[in-house]
């Protein structure tokens, strides 16, 4: 389904728990052969892209489930409470055993407490231990295949002392294990990371989706095809209770004006276009003049094509659906993603992309 003449890109936002939709999303893409020259992400999405950048082709579902069923390995089969129990009480208990527990393969409760421990020692600055995911990128990511293979990985994360983001970039850097935590380090549950003296938290602090970087980033001619996978909806209804607030709030934030940002290229796409056909209008005389031969630079027109994917929640998942790890609610996002990828890639919108006259296109298919 994938044109020979373009370069695919997955963007994948973060939002811990729900990433599994991504996972879903990624099997229903490489499953119907598209190839893969990219990813890019933020937290639980830096995550996912290195497992897919990091592996062979033929093992990179397989890695990802591999992932997403360690890490949802400790709940409670939700099954066995199915109508005894509200599935949205039952989702907070399987949050709160979370915050108690910690998530295998991932983070570990700090014993004694963070909030015990004296400032400045070893353990005071986060609640969690994120030593297990360490263990795990280093079982399931190939970083040898990262730093020298055909898929390009780029992750963010912000400096804590400038406040500035940071991208990570196999094209520019040697990637490892620490660049991945530090995209996902969202203090203070997770302590910052060390790379090169200077240390680390979560990208998603300053923008929780990457696809600005991609499309500043990418080659000016290459035609580039971006699925945008959102775990968190800008749009949403007004909460009405003080109970809601802080799940609209959360969303609110951690979408990162997806559709800003590629409305945004959209404008900058179409002001390039008029300046270079107003170049082509002028007088020979004048088009030697530095400021028309800006006008008239990158004369090739690449065609850009993003698909969203936005999660779209259900009745019961709260404030606490991104730390909610149960194998219930993984094997929901992950269908979710599979489902909302595939209506995308059979819609015949999607399919005659290369065919549309304009050079720019963003579809919402799964969204109708």
């Amino acid at each position: 389904m994938a044109r020979p003449e373009e370069n695919i890109a997955l963007v994948l936002q973060g939002g811990g728990a729900l990433g599994a939709y991504q996972g879903g999303a990624a099997e229903c893409i490489l499953g119907c052969g598209i190839g893969l020259h990219w990813v890019a992400g933020i937290s639980i999405g830096a995550i996912n892209s290195a497992i897919l950048a990091g592996s062979a082709p033929e093992d990179r579902v397989r890695n990802l489930r591999r992932f997403w069923e360690r890490v949802s390995s400790r709940s409670i089969p939700a099954y066995l409470l199915d109508g005894v129990l509200p599935r949205g009480f039952l989702n907070h208990l399987s949050a709160s055993a979370t915050s108690i527990a910690g998530v295998p393969g991932f983070f570990d409760l700090r014993v004694p407490p963070a909030g015990m421990m004296p400032p400045g020692t070893s353990g005071a600055s986060s609640y969690y231990d994120t030593a297990p995911l360490r263990e795990t990128l280093e079982e399931l990511v190939d970083f040898d295949r990262i730093n020298h293979g055909d898929v390009r990985l780029s992750v963010g994360a912000v400096n804590v002392e400038t406040g500035n983001m940071t991208w990570f970039d196999s094209e520019d850097m040697t990637i490892g294990p620490e660049h991945i935590m530090a995209s996902g380090a969202l203090p203070p549950g997770f302590p910052a990371v060390e790379i090169d003296g200077a240390f680390f938290w979560d990208g998603g602090i300053v923008t929780n989706t990457p696809l600005h970087y991609v499309l500043d980033e990418r080659m000016p001619h290459e035609n580039l095809c971006v699925f945008q996978v959102d775990l968190f909806s800008a749009r949403g209804a007004i909460p009405d209770s003080v109970w809601d607030a802080p799940e609209r709030m959360k969303d609110i934030r951690f979408s990162s004006r997806t559709r800003f940002n590629t409305d945004m290229m959209r404008r900058m796409h179409q002001t390039s276009a008029a300046a270079r056909r107003l170049y082509r209008k002028l007088p020979p005389e004048l088009r030697d003049d530095p400021d028309a031969r800006l006008l008239g630079a990158h004369n090739d027109e690449p065609r850009i094509t993003i698909a969203h994917l936005i999660y779209r929640q259900r009745r019961y998942e709260h404030h606490s659906k991104d730390y909610e790890f149960s194998r219930w609610s993984m094997e929901e996002h992950w269908r979710a993603g599979h489902h909302d990828a595939e209506t995308t890639v059979k819609h015949p919108d999607w399919r005659g992309r290369m065919d549309a006259e304009s050079m720019i296109q963003v579809f919402d298919l799964a969204g109708k």
